[in-house]
């Protein structure tokens, strides 16, 4: 199942993108749905990212070096 919606865009970047649909024969709304797929993991990351970076900051998370998690995973040399 799909769902609409509607983005606004500036000028320059919807002609952009209408001259690459243009170019190759796909619609506008293909790429931009192939922008945001391609994107939206690396958006998630850095959401999870900067969450987790203010608890850390803020003492509510934890962090380990490299060698406390080898020491605790039985990897030392």
């Amino acid at each position: 199942m799909s769902k609409q919606t509607a983005i606004r865009l500036e000028d320059d970047t919807y002609s952009r993108l209408q001259v690459l649909a243009s170019r190759t024969g796909r619609t506008v709304t293909y790429y931009i749905r192939q922008a945001i797929e391609t994107h939206i993991e690396d958006l998630e990351d850095i959401y999870l990212a900067e969450q987790t970076l203010v608890a850390v900051r803020r003492g509510e998370q934890q962090t380990y070096t490299l060698d406390e998690v080898e020491r605790d995973l039985g990897l030392e040399n």
